[in-house]
């Protein structure tokens, strides 16, 4: 299972829009289960990546550190978008 570290860099956190972008863009991956998890927390905790509903129940802020999670053909580059979508201030644009 491949797993990266990223940090929340929108200034609202994981919420509205920015979860918004961040599922859809999980979502485009059909063929990988990707998680998402608050950083110290364990693999089980984490949670579906492309539902708006669970990244907006992480409350993960600005500055916090995520987990992210993927297993399959294509995990690795599917994780390193996801982690530049994470590390963008959305709001800032």
């Amino acid at each position: 299972m491949a797993e990266r570290t990223a940090t929340v860099a929108s200034r609202v956190g994981l919420h509205a829009r920015p979860a918004a972008i961040f599922a859809e863009a999980a979502g485009e991956y059909e063929n990988l289960e990707i998680t998402i998890r608050a950083d110290g927390e364990d693999a089980e905790e984490g949670m579906d990546a492309a539902s708006v509903l669970s990244l907006m129940s992480l409350g993960a802020a600005h500055g916090d550190k995520v987990i992210l999670a993927a297993d399959g053909d294509g995990a690795d580059e599917a994780l390193d978008h996801l982690v530049s979508i994470i590390e963008t201030d959305h709001d800032a644009e």
